[in-house]
């Protein structure tokens, strides 16, 4: 093909080689990406429908402690009620306790009961005798069921002698009240919420007038926990505070079944939910399945579309290859022709393939265009010169003489792996301190110039230092004037030290529409007196001139209302205030 290869010479078209490099270089990335964006989405999935199912049992638990509290409610209007205490305190006898009765007590008490949509049993205990009992004798019927919302008024003598009575709890004004059963409650599946009528006008003499119970179904306040809300095959039960299961919804021989095949329920997820009101727990038992759901679907998408990438990438890839392949076969078309000059050749490549071409035609060329290689390496080098020299002109001489005799140190003692760890780190410091001679950079730069800066202190000082960085990233889009930060933290580290060890924080945090810097140490402090003169003109040179460098260059730059502040305390540490307007790309 061409004049210059062995026609008996065979090898490995360019084509070829390029179009594998294609696949193996494109397609193996985005199988390893699908593989891991599938993990990374199954996780993901699994994760939602735990916090879904958490949430959903939360929703359950709200829902009872809502109907739990509405009847508490109801229980309320008749605690707090004074004109209803002033009324059962009177023990009068005769037509003002029927009056009382019929005309105050009973739409009371109608009122609270019809007050809410529950079917709601509420009785009533007085400790005035004068006063009638109103009530049905129902014998073993359960009322409630019948009425829906009840309620009966009864002499207090009638429970005086009853456990739950006498063991109820002293009277804490507005606070005391039970949930528990009593009396038919287990028989009849409900639960009774217990407290006392007192006398309110007066909450320092909480004398007992009567008493309340107010029973509801638990049926009725479990409705909401339908264990098809959280799937198939799972089961929902409430259990009291004495491991007493009050309540239960959903495959219950499942779960049975798999812990006495296993021995344990661990292929399901198991959630429990306090009741704060009764101090019961409602536990939810989930199958592996309802965790599972829609993971396999998700697979078998992210394998479809893998292959279509890869389909869709081979068959560009191999266009490619054509592509490019004729294009070099016409350069080595031209290079061959090039081969009849007087080119010097200077590049061997091994092999019978076309870069052997290529290296020959280069070579040839390579004489013509040495000497203009050297005009322009000689004008780079110049260039570059003259940029050294005006960086170098930038440089902090005190802070390069301390590194470098740290430098110089760790050469004498044969750390090197130390002492390349610092010339790398000075030269990532100046590079981001000289920003090609800019003076705005944004707040990013400016914290990795405070890293860098620190690595090299890293090197010099070990465990001895701690810097912790606490930075919003919010404000790491906006810009400031640069080096507003290390010459704190070098100041700290000059003469901060309290011991052998420093702890140094950095913290920045956006306030309404400034940017908040705060170089918090640990180290001997200052008095006050003292801290205030390093912000002003004639304080101390050595230790004050870069902190009012940098106060006086942000009150320039943005006015008087930023700048820096300082609090100190000998023996506790400094605390550097440094505040900057919020400044966007070219607004400064």
């Amino acid at each position: 093909m061409y004049k210059l290869m062995n026609p008996g010479s065979k090898f490995l078209p360019f084509g070829w080689k390029l179009f594998i490099s294609y696949l193996i270089l494109i397609i193996l990335p985005v199988v390893i990406l699908a593989y891991t964006a599938n993990s990374i989405l199954v996780d993901s999935m699994r994760t939602q429908t735990v916090t879904n199912l958490h949430g959903t049992l939360a929703q359950m638990r709200d829902n009872v402690s809502y109907k739990l509290r509405d009847t508490e409610r109801i229980s309320d209007m008749l605690y707090y009620d004074e004109t209803l205490a002033l009324n059962l305190m009177r023990l009068e006898e005769g037509w003002i306790s029927y009056e009382t009765t019929s005309t105050i007590l009973l739409p009371k008490f109608r009122q609270a009961v019809e007050s809410t949509n529950q079917k709601l049993w509420l009785s009533i205990y007085l400790r005035d005798t004068n006063l009638p009992e109103i009530y049905y004798d129902s014998g073993d019927v359960d009322l409630l069921r019948v009425k829906d919302k009840y309620f009966d008024v009864y002499h207090i003598n009638r429970i005086q002698f009853e456990n739950w009575y006498k063991s109820f709890p002293p009277e804490q004004y507005g606070k005391t009240m039970k949930w528990t059963q009593v009396d038919d409650d287990e028989q009849f599946e409900r639960i009774s919420l217990l407290r006392r009528l007192v006398n309110t006008v007066d909450p320092l003499d909480l004398k007992e007038i009567g008493f309340m119970r107010g029973s509801v179904y638990l049926s009725e306040l479990f409705e909401s926990m339908d264990y098809n809300k959280i799937g198939p095959g799972s089961l929902i039960q409430v259990i009291n505070q004495n491991g007493t299961k009050m309540y239960s919804t959903g495959d219950l021989d499942s779960v049975e079944h798999q812990a006495m095949h296993n021995g344990s329920t661990s292929n399901q997820l198991v959630i429990h939910e306090k009741i704060p009101e009764l101090d019961w727990t409602i536990t939810a038992y989930v199958p592996q399945d309802i965790l599972e759901k829609g993971v396999q679907k998700v697979t078998q998408i992210t394998l479809l579309i893998c292959l279509l990438f890869v389909l869709l990438i081979s068959a560009v890839a191999s266009y490619l290859s054509r592509y490019i392949s004729k294009r070099f076969s016409k350069l080595i078309s031209v290079l061959v022709m090039f081969q009849q000059g007087d080119y010097h050749k200077r590049i061997h490549y091994k092999g019978t393939d076309e870069f052997t071409l290529i290296a020959d035609a280069l070579n040839k060329m390579g004489a013509q265009t040495e000497h203009l290689i050297e005009e322009v390496y000689e004008t780079n080098l110049k260039k570059k010169q003259a940029e050294l020299e005006s960086l170098q002109a930038q440089i902090n001489p005190h802070f390069l003489y301390n590194t470098l005799s740290s430098i110089s140190r760790l050469a004498k003692f044969g750390r090197v792996e130390q002492q390349h760890e610092m010339i790398m780190n000075l030269a990532k410091f100046y590079r981001l301190t000289l920003n090609d001679g800019q003076t705005i950079i944004s707040i990013y730069k400016e914290l990795e110039q405070v890293k860098a800066y620190l690595d090299i202190q890293k090197v010099k000082y070990g465990d001895r230092m701690e810097v912790d960085f606490d930075i919003d990233p919010d404000i790491l889009r906006y810009e400031t004037i640069k080096l507003i930060l290390q010459p704190f933290i070098e100041n700290a580290l000059e003469h901060a030290w309290c011991g052998d060890r420093i702890y140094i924080r950095v913290i920045g945090e956006q306030m309404d529409d400034k940017v908040v810097f705060q170089i918090i140490d640990d180290g001997i402090g200052m008095k006050t007196q003292y801290a205030e003169s390093l912000l002003e003109k004639d304080g101390d040179d050595q230790k004050g001139y870069g902190i009012f460098n940098v106060h006086e260059r942000i009150q320039l730059s943005f006015g008087e209302e930023f700048g820096v502040a300082i609090y100190s305390r000998l023996g506790i540490g400094t605390n550097i205030t440094i505040i900057i307007p919020i400044q966007k790309k070219n607004e400064i």
